[in-house]
């Protein structure tokens, strides 16, 4: 399995756990506040991992980038 395969299943499983939570809080299953900040903390943790592994997608992307010089005076 290529390797990039298993970042984009790991950040559609985190998705996931923080739609769960999202529902679970819309639908008022949650029952005393010890549970929802509990719950509050791991949904930061889904979005925090997931934005940290977005952004080292966006350096390797970047870096596997070659410059690329674009002459923008055509008159020449």
């Amino acid at each position: 399995m290529d390797d990039l395969n298993i970042v984009y299943k790991i950040q559609k499983e985190l998705k996931e756990q923080y739609q769960a939570i999202a529902d679970a809080m819309i639908a008022g299953t949650i029952d005393n506040m010890e549970k929802y900040k509990y719950m509050i903390g791991q949904a930061h943790a889904y979005l925090k991992i997931s934005q940290d592994i977005s952004n080292l997608l966006n350096e390797k992307e970047q870096k596997n980038e070659k410059g690329t010089v674009i002459k923008l005076d055509t008159k020449n």
